[in-house]
């Protein structure tokens, strides 16, 4: 039998673990476990409160009892005679659609609830686009809660004629909708006589008889795609490449290509745990030997010789934030593709979703539950194809590079051509040589702290001493940037981002000129100011923690900023609206309010000594 993978999905308390627990309750050949529990309980499933308790079949958490909501995934495993199932229960509350995200990522088909006296919500509208987001083409329109409404023929109509409107932009392959309630069971299982209008199949039959499968298909007769997961080299005599079988099969004696290396082998043999077999086929976990001592290793991808995928850097992609820290354009993010991670940065909204209408709207970030479509940019080349094509090779994550949140998730559509037409120009002049005609070793000293902690005053001295000592230096200070440079960025927290990294960018290009740069900025969050170290060699980057207490800047304030912020006149100050988050470790760490300013600067020089 084959085995179809399923969500429940939709708005709040639309029944979508009732649901589920009838489907389970009434399998009765099927769910033997939870029957003999069931019998052995006194508790009758006569009345309606009684009935109710079917959701705990598919509650997981204590948590979720207590609020009586989904709050995480809960997958189940059932069968009938015709075919295997696996059912994810997923959250309707708009501060779980990360889960739901989860639970479509591997499903064939959606069964979206609607309550019937509710219609089309905003959640159920958000929960289709993310299932078109995720490639699934089958969709059953459950509208559910029909007793509440009597049944009528007329409300069903109404609410299945809305949905279709809603949902041609995702060219679905099949929506197929039927009345429900699944409290009493009507058209779950069995056809419902309170609704004889409906001659549709039940929702049982249709999942036992939809056809699916197809991208499956696709995939199983296309070409090899295996990402490499690990290398298993028990002795020296063996040496093989394990991972699933994304697309295509594999035999003894084919052509294959690592890439993105793109070196040309052929396998040796196919082992299926500890047994050499003639085929694998799309699905299947191996292990391959190969007739060469290749180098390849942990998310590189084992390919058809005459039919590889692409490789590229820099991609458009449907992304889908899932943190409530927003995403900013120019932060840096780990990605996860496949077996592979890099680091990535969304280098542009390109537009941003309208959840009800599909409008593209204008962004500069991304908040929690936003679906955009995006530029990204890699610091490596990836192995890939679009998402529509191969989800393995296609979806991907973003991890926040310093809490390990996974915050969002996107599925590319295509690579940018600049990834391929731009090649970097070699030069024969390196940085070693600049540095040695100046008689120094170029550096970038960062200094970080609030407004008024004294960045600027320590930096000036310190450039003073570094030019009477025959230094070649040059002095990047936040205000002066932003009369040129940045004079079009505000202080929202994604301005502050391309603040920072333009001003990175800029102190790289002096260092590679053999400089050294004093930048003196408040740069208040850790992921820009490791964004700016990762820029630099090993050595070359030197944080200076300006640490002043924030009523001795204050006291310090000239310029009333300090003042203006507190009375909310000045948005988005740093310290008062507007977060400043300390560096664990820097290199250098002043105390500019009880140590007087050329003692701190000859602390700096200590350490750079």
């Amino acid at each position: 039998m084959d085995t179809l993978r399923f969500i429940t999905c939709g708005s709040v308390d639309d029944g979508k673990s009732t649901l589920i627990g009838r489907l389970l309750f009434e399998s009765k050949a099927i769910f033997d476990d939870q029957l003999k529990a069931l019998q052995s309980d006194s508790r009758q499933y006569g009345t309606q409160g009684e009935k109710m308790d079917l959701a705990l079949l598919v509650d997981g958490l204590q948590a979720e009892r207590e609020q009586g909501i989904t709050i995480d995934v809960a997958y189940r495993f059932f069968a009938t005679g015709q075919r295997r199932f696996i059912v994810a229960d997923t959250p309707g509350h708009e501060q779980y659609t990360r889960n739901m995200a989860t639970g479509a990522s591997t499903a064939d088909l959606a069964v979206i609830l609607i309550d019937a006296r509710k219609g089309l919500l905003v959640q159920t509208r958000r929960h289709s686009r993310i299932v078109a987001m995720m490639g699934i083409r089958h969709v059953v329109l459950a509208v559910n809660k029909m007793d509440l409404v009597g049944f009528e023929q007329a409300r069903f109509e109404a609410i299945a004629a809305e949905y279709r409107v809603f949902a041609a932009e995702f060219g679905f392959a099949t929506v197929q909708a039927i009345p429900l309630s699944s409290l009493d069971g009507d058209n779950v299982l069995q056809a419902s006589a309170r609704m004889p209008w409906y001659a549709g199949a039940t929702l049982l039959d249709y999942l036992n008889t939809v056809a699916i499968g197809e991208q499956g298909a696709q995939a199983g007769q296309g070409a090899l795609r295996m990402p490499v997961q690990w290398v298993n080299r028990p002795n020296l005599d063996f040496r093989g490449f394990c991972g699933r079988l994304a697309a295509g099969s594999v035999r003894p004696g084919d052509a294959v290509r690592v890439l993105p290396s793109g070196v040309q082998t052929r396998v040796k043999a196919v082992w299926h745990g500890f047994d050499e077999v003639p085929l694998a086929e799309c699905g299947d976990a191996v292990t391959l030997t190969l007739m060469d001592e290749v180098d390849a290793s942990r998310g590189d991808v084992l390919v058809a010789v005459d039919a590889p995928p692409e490789v590229a850097d820099q991609f458009e992609a449907k992304l889908l934030w899932m943190s409530e820290h927003a995403m900013a354009p120019g932060r840096q993010y780990l990605m996860k593709l496949a077996c592979k991670e890099a680091t990535a940065t969304v280098t542009a909204i390109k537009y941003q979703v309208d959840i009800n209408t599909g409008a593209h709207l204008a962004a500069k970030t991304l908040g929690l539950n936003e679906i955009a479509t995006v530029n990204l940019s890699c610091s490596a080349p990836l192995v890939f194809e679009p998402y529509s094509a191969n989800r393995t090779l296609g979806g991907f994550i973003l991890i926040d590079k310093l809490t390990f949140e996974t915050v969002g998730t996107g599925m590319i559509d295509f690579a940018l051509r600049r990834a391929s037409n731009i090649h970097w120009q070699a030069l024969e002049l390196k940085k070693e040589t600049r540095a040695q005609q100046k008689h120094q070793t170029p550096r970038c000293i960062w200094f970080t702290g609030l407004s008024g902690s004294g960045k600027s005053a320590i930096a000036n001295l310190l450039e003073k001493r570094f030019y009477a000592e025959g230094r070649h230096t040059y002095l990047l200070d936040g205000d002066n940037v932003r009369h040129g440079l940045n004079r079009d960025l505000g202080f929202t927290e994604a301005d502050r981002v391309e603040n920072i990294r333009r001003v990175a960018e800029v102190a790289r290009l002096m260092v590679d000129a053999g400089l050294i740069v004093l930048v003196s900025f408040i740069s208040p969050f850790r992921s820009e100011r490791e964004l700016a170290r990762s820029k630099f060699a090993e050595g070359e980057f030197v944080e200076v923690y300006v640490d002043t207490p924030i009523e001795e800047c204050e006291r310090r304030d000239v310029k009333g900023l300090y003042a203006k912020a507190r009375k909310g006149e000045l948005r988005n100050f740093t310290g008062i609206d507007s977060p400043y988050e300390a560096p664990l470790a820097p290199e250098v760490h002043l105390h500019a309010d009880t140590t007087a300013l050329e003692a701190c600067v000859e602390q700096v020089v200590q350490a750079l000594l």
